[in-house]
C-alpha cells in the first residue's frame, strides 16, 4: 500500500512525519531518513490497531473466525 506522509521542522530540530489519511498517525525523527522510518512503523501499528478492533467488534454468532490477508 502506497500512503501520502507530511514532513514538517518543529521548533525543537526534529523532523515530524504525519499521514493524514490515517488520523492520529504522526511519528518524529531527529532527520527525514529517520522520520520516514518511524512513520513507516506508526503506519503499520495504525493499522494494526484498527483492524484489532474491527475483530474484536465481530458478533461472536458461530460464524467462522476472520481470514487473515496480508497486502
Amino acid at each position: 500500500m502506497l500512503f501520502h506522509v507530511t514532513l514538517e521542522n518543529s521548533e525543537d530540530g526534529w523532523i515530524v512525519a504525519e499521514c493524514p489519511a490515517l488520523p492520529g498517525c504522526v511519528s518524529q525523527g531527529r532527520d527525514e531518513k529517520e522520520a520516514l522510518e518511524n512513520i513507516r512503523e506508526a503506519i503499520t501499528a495504525w493499522l494494526w490497531a484498527e483492524d484489532r478492533k474491527a475483530v474484536s467488534s465481530l458478533p461472536k454468532d458461530g460464524r467462522p473466525d476472520p481470514i487473515v490477508v496480508a497486502v
